[in-house]
Parts: structure tokens; C-alpha cells; sequence
């Protein structure tokens, strides 16, 4: 099933069921919020799945058209946004276009982040931008929704404990970053609130391309109408999402409405090294640090610029049936 979180004038919405082709909704039963049904899943998901089959067999009537930009983030605010960076050879490129040498762990002990949960963008919302100087960068992203999480829970156990899928655009202010991270203390104002798709999905939604672990499909994100990647989020994926969930959890429990993501999706190239850029018959990037990353390794200095006022962004996932997954996330820099 799929569900969404409408504008309703509070602050966490209205959760409502949304039909598998994006066109129509139908208000959730006995529950007003995703965070609500969550926090009793057991009895909750049931009822919103037989909605979810009714809605999509057309055996309700009076139901509302859907609209992405009704849409709040499925989840308006969390208790968790742990980030990780499951796509190691992303990392790998942005350290060694500063000249860093990637530590041996990394390809065996999951990096993770924790970003702020109390506020999300809406999936249409503008990216809010004080200062072209911050290096506005998208960065598309998929993520789990989980389910209470015991402490110490092993990836099978914590593979068992995601309830949802979405798509994310973790923004970031690359030129914010560096000092940040000199001071050993990590991000916060370098990671402003991330954007998620209007839709948060039931693994089953996936079909074959969901194997338990990893989404087995393309990527798709745009600039201005102009494809910046289409990476297949199942390939490259050094840690799979129950490893992530686990690594999560190793020192505390996770509450149920967790969210943990991929980081950002990177593919490399036939070769072993750097993709290449869509026009060029690669797969391209899914943020613009990987872009001028590459360029600086191969031109000796990035040309590519981050987001400006007024640039649109766009990231979405299509099924093989070509039907949009989770809606598009669609957001436009400085409003």
C-alpha cells in the first residue's frame, strides 16, 4: 500500500491511503497520523490494507483526487533521521578529490549521521537558500521507515522491523561541510531539513525489485528539467538496509517511526571508476558534489556550479510498469 500525509492546517496532517497509480485517496481509518499508526502497526496496517485493496479496485466511492502538493513529508517530523552512506564508492570519490585516503574500515563499518527530525520539508516545499555561498547540493536518497527496533537487534531481526520505503533529498551546504567537520563534531547546520517523497510505500508495493535488503531500481533526479542520474539504487549498495537498521541500533532501540537512509545513490562505472554523465551514456550522479568530483580529478578543478535561486529539482522512481512508486519529490531553490 501507499500512504501519504495531507496538509490539514495542524502540524502532523492527515494520513490518507493512496491508490497505486498516484490518482486517488481515501481517508485512513480509526487513525489520523502516519507516526499514530505506526506506534500500533499490528492492528492499524491490516485496516489500511483492505483499504488500499478497495481504493484500488475502485470500490469506494467520494474518494479525493491526489495531489502531491497537498502533500506534507509522510513523516512531518520524527523521532530519528539517521543518515548512513551505504554507497561507499561515493565516499570514495569525494575523499580522494580533496586528496584524502579513504580508511579500510569504511568498506566494513557503515558511516551514519544523525540529522534533524523535527522538521521535514514537504515534497513540493522550496529549498530554502540565505546564501548561494552554502553550495546548495541535492542529494537523492532512498530510506526506511521501521517498526520498534530492539537494541542490539542483528540485520536479520532489524530487516524484519521495516514497514515503509520513501525516497529523500538530504540537502546539503557543501561549502558549509568542510569547517564542520574540522571541528570532529560532525554535521548540523551543513544538513538543513531534508525533503521526502509524498508517498512512504509497503515493501510489497516493489514487487521483485525489493529482494529484503535493497531496491532494485533507477534513481531518477533532474535539474531544471535536464537528467542528472538514474543510478539503480540495488547496485553499488555496500551495506543493505538491515545492516543500516542494525548499525542503528547497536547502542540504543530505535522507536517505531525511525527513519534511516541510504545516502545518496552512487553507481561506478563499467570500469571499476567514475561513472560517466547521462549525455555521455552513463548512468550520471544522483548529487552534484559526485559531478564536480569527477571533474576535479579529470579537469584538475569542479565546473559544474551548485543549485542557485530558482533551479527546480526533481527526484522519482519508477516500477516496470512505468508508474511513478513513490511520487515525485519537486522542489524549486529559494521558493
Amino acid at each position: 500500500m501507499k500512504l501519504a500525509t495531507l496538509k490539514d492546517g495542524t502540524r502532523d496532517g492527515r494520513l490518507v491511503v493512496v491508490s497505486r497509480n498516484l490518482s486517488h485517496a481515501a481517508p485512513a481509518p480509526h487513525v489520523k497520523t502516519l507516526q499514530a499508526a505506526l506506534d500500533d502497526w499490528d492492528t492499524i496496517a491490516p485496516e489500511l490494507e483492505a483499504l488500499s485493496a478497495r481504493l484500488n479496485q475502485g470500490m469506494i466511492a467520494g474518494t479525493m483526487a491526489f495531489n502531491a502538493g497537498d502533500c506534507l513529508s509522510p513523516l512531518p517530523r520524527a523521532y530519528q533521521w539517521a543518515d548512513g552512506s551505504a554507497y561507499v564508492n561515493h565516499v570514495e570519490l569525494v575523499r580522494k578529490a580533496r586528496g584524502a585516503d579513504m580508511p579500510p574500515s569504511f568498506w566494513t563499518d557503515p558511516l551514519m549521521y544523525q540529522g534533524g527530525s523535527d522538521t521535514f520539508l514537504a515534497p513540493t516545499q522550496p529549498i530554502p537558500l540565505a546564501d548561494a555561498a552554502w553550495g546548495c547540493d541535492l542529494e537523492a536518497e532512498i530510506a526506511v521507515i521501521t517498526g520498534d527496533v530492539a537494541l542490539g537487534s542483528s540485520p536479520a531481526q532489524a530487516g524484519q522491523a521495516i514497514r515503509l520505503l520513501l525516497l529523500v533529498n538530504d540537502v546539503s551546504l557543501r561549502g558549509l561541510i568542510p569547517n564542520e567537520l574540522a571541528k570532529g563534531f560532525g554535521f548540523f547546520q551543513s544538513k538543513p531539513s531534508s525533503a521526502f517523497s509524498p508517498c512512504a510505500v509497503t515493501p510489497d508495493e516493489l514487487g521483485a525489485a525489493w529482494d529484503g535488503a535493497r531496491v532494485h531500481r533507477p534513481l531518477l533526479s533532474q535539474i531544471n528539467g535536464r537528467k542528472l542520474g538514474q543510478p539503480d539504487a540495488g547496485v553499488d549498495m555496500t551495506f543493505d538496509f538491515p545492516t543500516l537498521v542494525a548499525h542503528a541500533a547497536k547502542t540504543r532501540a530505535l522507536g517505531a517511526g525511525a527513519i534511516v537512509g541510504s545516502g545518496t545513490v552512487s553507481n561506478r562505472g563499467p570500469d571499476g571508476g567514475p561513472g560517466k554523465p547521462v549525455d555521455q551514456g552513463g548512468v550520471g550522479y544522483s548529487c552534484l558534489a559526485e559531478v564536480r568530483t569527477i571533474e576535479t580529478i579529470q579537469l584538475g578543478q569542479a565546473q559544474t556550479p551548485f543549485l542557485k535561486q530558482g533551479d527546480r529539482v526533481r527526484i522519482e522512481m519508477f516500477g516496470a510498469d512505468g508508474l511513478s512508486i513513490f511520487g515525485a519529490i519537486d522542489q524549486v531553490v529559494g521558493g
